[in-house]
């Protein structure tokens, strides 16, 4: 059976640059590999076909030696530039693999680079601080270059040597069959550095741990749950990678007076049962102060007066909630005899003519003797 062209093969134009050729292959590579299509017949032979036009078109010699006389002139058995081996086949899959298992290329001579771990802190606040800003000063803990080893690790007069098992490149190759995969050297766990004699001081870990100050600004609207960044303030990277961030997580305390949902807040007032029944003003205190509101007579207990925009700013919408009051009917305890006395009297009137006076308890007892049938 004939072969196809290598650029058909690949999907890729004759003018291809290398990087073109080389994501091409990845791809193919990782979409027909045996262990991903086992008992695949046909993904195999396509997996072969994609490895062997990459081993050409990636050799600069090969790839022109194909250009110039095809096939012909990359078959070995006709003394084409072909044959040479999988050098090429092996760096390729070194790049695939160090992909998914977090390394990098072939001799690229470099320790592994990491970023720094994300930190979370929990700081809790007051409902008031929350509404409107403030701002916070927190210790964290944190590290710092050692100053005895001046980061070393190793012992003062001392240094740290290159790790034998990856010569100093932080990564080592395993050969599995005809391919190879590289991940970090289990020495020196990708520093490329073996320590001899460790610093006393920070026990070869070339960091201390240290307690720092932050200051916070807490924005106004702020919520429960809610998270604010601090870039950079997280765990150190490693070998050289830049630091993580610190995510300041809100907690709200609970309040004596209010409780919040969303932008609103709720809270409930008790009235009297002559202000409930007669009418009045009464103070309701607010997260800026306190204000005013109007019962009028006849109020029944659980009703709700809304104060627009004495809620709480949000940090998103820039919207200002309401503050709803509940009005609660206080039942008077500790009564002297005149006040029961007198109560007595007023509930004698008031049975005389209950359906005027107690509408709401005339009616229910009409839907009790309903449900009974009586």
């Amino acid at each position: 059976m004939a072969k196809r062209d290598f650029y058909e093969v690949l999907g890729v134009n004759r003018d291809a640059d290398d990087d073109a050729i080389k994501k091409a292959y990845r791809r193919l590579a990782m979409k027909h590999h045996p262990d991903r299509n086992p008992d695949d017949k046909s993904a195999e032979d396509k997996f072969k076909e994609a490895k062997e036009a990459y081993e050409i078109l990636s050799d600069a010699n090969k790839r022109a030696a194909y250009d110039q006389h095809g096939h012909a002139g990359v078959d070995p058995s006709m003394g084409g530039a072909g044959g040479a081996g999988f050098a090429n086949f092996t760096d390729a899959f070194g790049d695939i693999f160090g992909d998914i298992f977090g390394g990098g290329g072939r001799g690229r001579g470099r320790s592994n680079v990491y970023r720094g771990a994300d930190l979370r802190y929990n700081l809790e606040i007051t409902l008031e601080q929350a509404a409107h800003g403030t701002e916070s000063r927190i210790r964290i803990p944190t590290y710092e270059a050692c100053t005895t080893c001046n980061g070393s690790g190793a012992k003062p007069g001392t240094k740290p040597s290159t790790c034998g098992t990856c010569q100093g490149h932080g990564q080592v190759r395993l050969q599995q069959g005809f391919f190879s995969v590289q991940q970090t050297c289990p020495k020196c766990h990708g520093t490329g550095k073996t320590i001899g004699d460790p610093c006393n001081t920070c026990s070869g870990q070339g960091k201390i741990k240290k307690q720092k100050t932050l200051s916070v600004k807490i924005p106004g609207g702020v919520d429960e749950g809610d998270r604010i960044r601090l870039t950079g303030e997280g765990e150190p990277g490693v070998n050289g990678g830049p630091p993580g961030d610190l995510y300041v997580q809100i907690h709200i305390k609970e309040h004596a007076v209010f409780q919040r949902e969303g932008n609103d807040l709720q809270c409930e007032m008790p009235i009297s049962f002559a202000t409930a029944a007669l009418g009045g003003e009464i103070n309701i205190p607010t997260l800026d102060g306190s204000a005013s509101i109007k019962v009028p007579a006849e109020t029944q207990s659980g009703k709700v007066f809304r104060l627009r925009g004495k809620g709480i700013k949000s940090v998103r919408s820039h919207e200002t909630g309401d503050l709803m009051c509940h009005v609660i009917l206080e039942t008077p305890v500790k009564l002297t005899e005149r006040q029961k006395e007198l109560l007595r009297e007023f509930d004698a009137i008031s049975l005389n003519d209950a359906e005027r006076h107690s509408p709401r308890a005339k009616s229910w007892m009409d839907k009790v003797k309903e449900f009974f049938g009586s």
